[in-house]
């Protein structure tokens, strides 16, 4: 699909950036916007964020998040990841695709820098799971049917995959010579010796 195609998804990604103050008021910003549209663009939307996804779904950004969670990073952890990295909006989106490395200069994360993952907010993790709901609640909305939009994916021949399916070649970031090398500032905005102790994520 050409980039071209993407347009209005960016555009409504971005504006719930612009509009909202957190995650749940971009969420419901997104569902009460795509409500007001046709089904088929509805299930476009789900499809776009998809294919998106996709493209940060490699082991190099696999990496990054781990560089960013203290050296250890879930499936269901970088699964939201990903989601988050396309809620950045276009421009960070595809700076992150070309340098993983480039999540440095990412402001949300630069305010994370240099604190305890046990002081991160939940509101503040680099996850954001409810983007992958925010299509299936407007459907839902628009038919009343609870799982229309995989039905609906399902009929076009969509897959809807719940798990990450990473390309490239794994490398882990406990390596430290190897991570300073890939992940210059990554690795010194978020040093693993002093972030791998036993912590626990804040509520």
């Amino acid at each position: 699909m050409e980039e071209e195609s993407f347009e209005d998804f960016w555009a409504l990604i971005e504006d719930s950036r612009r509009r909202a103050t957190g995650r749940d008021e971009r969420e419901e910003l997104l569902g009460d916007r795509l409500a007001e549209r046709p089904l088929r663009e509805v299930v476009r939307f789900q499809i776009q964020l998809h294919r998106l996804r996709q493209r940060v779904d490699t082991w190099e950004m696999w990496a990054a998040a781990e560089q960013i969670f203290g050296g250890s990073c879930s499936d269901d952890s970088f699964w939201y990841f990903q989601f988050w990295v396309v809620g950045l909006g276009r421009e960070d989106f595809h700076k992150v695709v070309a340098d993983p490395d480039a999540l440095a200069d990412i402001a949300e994360l630069r305010r994370l820098a240099g604190r305890p993952l046990s002081a991160w907010p939940d509101d503040e993790w680099p996850e954001w799971e409810g983007l992958d709901y925010v299509a299936a609640g407007a459907y839902e909305k628009l038919t009343g049917e609870e799982e229309g939009l995989e039905a609906a994916l399902d009929a076009e021949g969509i897959e809807h995959p719940c798990n990450p399916e990473p390309d490239g070649e794994a490398w882990d970031v406990r390596h430290t010579e190897e991570a300073a090398r890939r992940l210059p500032r990554l690795s010194t905005m978020f040093p693993l010796p002093e972030r791998t102790a036993g912590w626990q994520r804040a509520e």
